[in-house]
This record gives C-alpha cells, structure tokens and sequence, in this order.
C-alpha cells in the first residue's frame, strides 16, 4: 500500500471529541491492550495528528501521527496498527516468520507466499481467513510488516504451504517509515553528533577516528561494557511466548518425514478404478493395493504361474517402456510393483511435532555439507537446506561458533530463492555431524556430505 509515494491531502491536529473516538475504536479493535497501554499509544495530552493521504494506487487513507511518528493507519473503516506500534506492542498480533531475504521483496510492495514461511517446531499461529497478523524475520521478534491472511492456518497446512498467504498492507522501510520522526541529536542535551561521540568515547565505549579529512568513524565498540551490558531486551509476555513458541526457547524436534507418491497424467487410467485422478498423492502401500486388486479385478494374473501377471493395455501403456511393448507379456509381481512405483512421481510428507501434515510434491531436498575452498587456500564447511527440516541457520551458526571455535557466517545460497547458507571456517563436518545426528536426532539419509570429515589425526 505505501511501497510508493503517496500525496497528502491534510494534515491537522485531533479534535478532543475524535481523540476520546480514537481511544474507543483502538480499545474495541484491540482488547488485548489494557487501559494503561491504550492512554500511552493514544495519549491525552501530548501532539496528535490527522493525516489523510492518497495512496498511490487512489486508496483514501487516514494516518494518525502521535510526536511524529505514525501510530494507526484507517483503510476502509479498518483500524491498523503501523510497524512502529508494533515495535512498543509485539504480542498485539499473532506473528509469523519469514526470512531475512524476504524483507527486500515486502518493501518492494509483494504479498508473502506461503513458501517463504518459517514453520516453528510447536507450529504456526492459529488464525482465520482476513485476520490482521503480523510478520517478523527469523532472529528477530519485533515485526517488519503488517498483513492481512489471505486463508486460514488449516487451508496453509493444507495447501502444503503454497500460494499466496497474507496480503502486506504496510511494512518497515516503506514510505510510511519515513513519514515518522528520525532521532533528533539537536533537541538532545549533546545538541551536536560531535559532542555526543566525543562523550562516547570518553566514557570508553567507542573509539572514534579521522579516517579521512573531516569525517569521523567509529572504529571500535566495548560491547562489553557496563553502558551497554546493562541494556535489557524486556522479557516477552505469556501470549508471545505462545506465538514464538518453538525458537530458541523450546527443544527442536526432527520432524517425521514420509515418501510419497503423486499419480501423473500417464496413470491415471490405472488408478481411477479405485477412485483417484491426476494429482492424487498416495502412500506406498495404498500404491501396492490398488495395483494388485486391479489385476485381481481384470482376471490379470497367470494361471500356471500365480508369480505373474499378465500386462493389459493400461498397464502396458503405464509401465513399459517404448521398445518393451511388444516382447514384455508378463511380469512377476515384485517387478510389476516396482515398475509402477518408478513411473509415479515423488512427493513427501513432513510432520512436526503438534503440528498438521504438510505435504509437498518432489522429493525433500538433504541437509547438504560440503567443503569449499577460499582465499589463502583457506577451507570452509557450508551446510545448506536447514529450513526444509525446521532448523535455523542463524541459530545453527551460533551454536557452530561456540563448539568450534570458529568465525561463522550466514549468507543466501547462491542460485536459489529466500534459503541461506551457513559457512563455518575450517573442516567442520564433525562437530556438525554430531550436531544433526545425536544432538538434532535427524536421520543420517537426510544428511549427504558427512563422509568428508576428517579422519582421526589429521588436520583439519
């Protein structure tokens, strides 16, 4: 909606009749903030502003603007909070996750699609087709956009997580942002950036240089000092604990992942028998039943030998190959079933704890580890795919760099879309194995590239 400019039509200060109106309709759009909250976002006293504009697309929107900083947007009679309220009030919506990569893409003006979702181990937000949610990337909670669902949480999981899932109204960075108030060094007690560096910096907690002539540059932090190690991030509330349940705070949980089958078009004479079409996604033993009551239902299987069956059209047709179709009668059953399984195509099922079946065609792509090499004939370890199997790669790093002991980065994976990387200095891969095998509990065929440890005595 302000991914472009828009025009401003008036801008005028509230009334006292629409201020106490405003505090009403905020109350009853958002019972979860309590009377002492809703007199903080819409204060009593202090400067409030009516902004109507006209968005770029002719939409009529009003923009409530509190010490300079937009606070609620009106669309349609609609009430929204702006990313900024968010900011002071995270738990107000229910949040989902996305990644970092995709940020650039919701500035830009796009919807979020549902492939782009994070999908915690305790599971998505319960929410209902047109509900107001918020968006947030992975590692940080406060939210970076605002969206209205465009299906419920059950059509989502349903889907398979594909489609479009919420439409953006609003999101960090757009042309609402800069509407809002920048900090102000004049109008604090340093009054000038000079002065406040200069106090920093006696204080220990930077170092400030000339780098060149009449430009100052921060060249170093004291990350460890009292100014800012006594900074508290406040503790999240009870809802949003429920909302961001299955980060870091919960243990993670492999998800349980099952081999699929999708009946394509060449098929689809021998499965509509028993009721499926084009698309219909099958186990592999549903797969074996349907294929064995159709020869028993078309008298298909030998007389002589009950090992064989003999081939029909259909199946002729579904299973051979172009040069087998004359010289291939019969075939025994293993063969027959195997055949069939070949032809159909993949899908897989991924189910994590508490959570429904998502299920998706293809097949799931391996957690992959490979060696790299870098400047200085320097190696690196990069392990890729983590999201497919509800893992974090910024919390993966983290925990990397801790038992390795080495510097870890995490970057998008070149030639794919919103999935990242993680790059670890050095051969890596055991302590990785160890990680996803014993700590993370996941199967050792989803893994490929943990040959390349290195052997016992060696080095790394």
């Amino acid at each position: 909606m302000f991914a472009k400019a828009f025009r401003v039509k008036s801008n005028t200060a509230i009334k006292g009749s629409d201020r106490r109106k405003l505090r009403a309709d905020v109350t009853a759009v958002f019972p979860t903030l309590g009377t002492d909250q809703v007199s903080e976002l819409v204060p009593g006293k202090e400067e409030l502003n009516i902004v109507k504009l006209y968005a770029h697309r002719g939409d009529a929107v009003t923009v409530y603007v509190s010490g300079g900083n937009p606070i609620l947007f009106e669309l349609e009679k609609n009430l929204y909070p702006t990313v900024y309220t968010l900011w002071s009030y995270p738990d107000l919506l229910p949040t989902f996750t996305t990644w970092p990569l995709v940020l650039e893409k919701l500035v830009g003006g796009a919807d979020l699609m549902l492939p782009g979702l994070v999908v915690p181990p305790a599971g998505l937000p319960q929410v209902q087709k047109g509900d107001l949610c918020a968006i947030a990337l992975v590692g940080n909670r406060a939210p970076v956009a605002i969206g209205v669902a465009a299906m419920s949480t059950a059509e989502m999981l349903t889907s398979g997580l594909k489609g479009r899932g919420f439409s953006v109204l609003h999101t960090y960075q757009d042309h609402l942002c800069p509407e809002g108030r920048q900090l102000d060094i004049k109008k604090s007690s340093y009054k000038k950036l000079s002065k406040f560096l200069q106090h920093m910096q006696q204080e220990q907690i930077i170092q400030v240089q000339e780098l060149s002539k009449g430009v100052e540059s921060i060249v170093a932090v004291d990350w460890k000092h009292p100014r800012i190690t006594s900074f508290v991030i406040p503790e999240p509330s009870p809802t949003s604990q429920t909302i961001q349940e299955g980060s870091r705070e919960q243990p993670y949980h492999p998800p349980d992942i099952k081999s699929l089958y999708c009946v394509p078009a060449s098929m689809t004479l021998l499965f509509q028998e028993s009721g499926h079409k084009k698309g219909s996604i099958l186990e592999g033993s549903e797969v074996r039943t349907i294929v064995i009551n159709y020869a028993k239902k078309n008298d298909l299987v030998d007389a002589d030998n009950k090992n064989l069956v003999k081939l029909d059209p259909i199946l002729c047709d579904c299973i051979l190959e172009k040069g087998e179709q004359h010289t291939v009668m019969k075939l025994p059953w293993d063969s027959l079933l195997n055949r069939c399984l070949e032809k159909l195509q993949p899908a897989y099922q991924v189910t994590f704890p508490g959570q429904e079946p998502i299920v998706k065609k293809g097949k799931i792509c391996p957690i992959d580890i490979t060696l790299a090499q870098r400047a200085s004939n320097k190696k690196v370890t990069v392990v890729r795919n983590l999201e497919a199997y509800g893992l974090d790669p910024c919390s993966v790093a983290t925990i990397l760099q801790q038992r390795c002991q080495a510097s870890t980065t995490v970057t998008p994976a070149p030639g794919t879309k919103d999935i990242l990387q993680v790059q670890i200095q050095g051969n890596q891969i055991h302590h990785l194995g160890r990680l996803l095998l014993e700590e993370y509990r996941l199967p050792r065929k989803h893994i490929q590239g943990l040959e390349k440890a290195p052997k016992p005595g060696k080095k790394k």
